[in-house]
């Protein structure tokens, strides 16, 4: 027998100042806040058919180890339909991101916590 995994439905990331991520993830990158029937500090927001589900916690510690090549390290990847549009919202956001060294239509920001978040263009 075998596990027969057929979709993601969410992840999860640790957040210290849920404000400050909720500014973020609503605000700077426009996801759209969902219901959330738990009763522990946090939010979701829906993205298509998966969600993304910030959960508090005060003692949480981001792992980056590779701060010359943000891709290689842990992080959630997102497609968007114009990367430089977001190239220029995150600038005026006063966000600091790095472009994908790839060569891929990509580039990499980090949450309020250091969470690392991709970016990628997708056509059609």
């Amino acid at each position: 027998m075998t596990v027969h995994i057929t979709q993601l439905l969410h992840a999860a990331l640790l957040v210290q100042d849920l404000e400050k991520a909720r500014h973020f993830y609503g605000e700077v990158l426009g996801l759209i806040e969902c219901h959330r029937p738990l009763d522990f500090p946090g939010a979701w927001y829906q993205i298509g058919n998966q969600q993304l589900h910030l959960i508090v916690a005060t003692d949480a510690r981001v792992d980056q180890i590779a701060s010359e090549r943000w891709g290689r390290n842990r992080h959630l990847a997102f497609a968007v339909t114009d990367l430089k549009e977001c190239q220029q919202h995150l600038q005026m956001a006063g966000c600091t991101y790095q472009l994908s060294r790839s060569g891929r239509s990509a580039l990499f920001v980090c949450d309020s916590d250091g969470n690392l978040i991709e970016l990628s263009q997708v056509h059609g």
